[in-house]
């Protein structure tokens, strides 16, 4: 079994072909043993076509917490308005 470490280069090099992060590029455990053969550039683009290399989702920014959050808001501006009314301020 191969370690992650000796396959920096073509991590690298993975990472620079399919235009993201050294973070983001994903080898198949199962295919390091190819990858580890792999020293050009040409051979990487052939890994990646194979499936042994492939990029991670990019993480996105969840909206959930400030969707609740002005759910939470507009509840207190309609208690606001209602009281407004009842005091005749309106």
């Amino acid at each position: 079994m191969i370690q992650m470490s000796d396959l920096k280069s073509q991590k690298r090099m993975a990472a620079e072909i399919m235009d993201v992060g050294k973070n983001r590029v994903r080898i198949d455990p199962e295919m390091q043993d190819k990858v580890s053969e792999a020293i050009t550039r040409q051979d990487i683009r052939n890994l990646i076509e194979g499936g042994a290399i492939s990029k991670k989702d990019e993480k996105g920014t969840s909206k959930a917490r400030a969707k609740h959050n002005k759910k939470q808001k507009a509840k207190g501006l309609k208690k606001r308005s209602r009281l407004l009314y009842r005091r005749g301020q309106a």
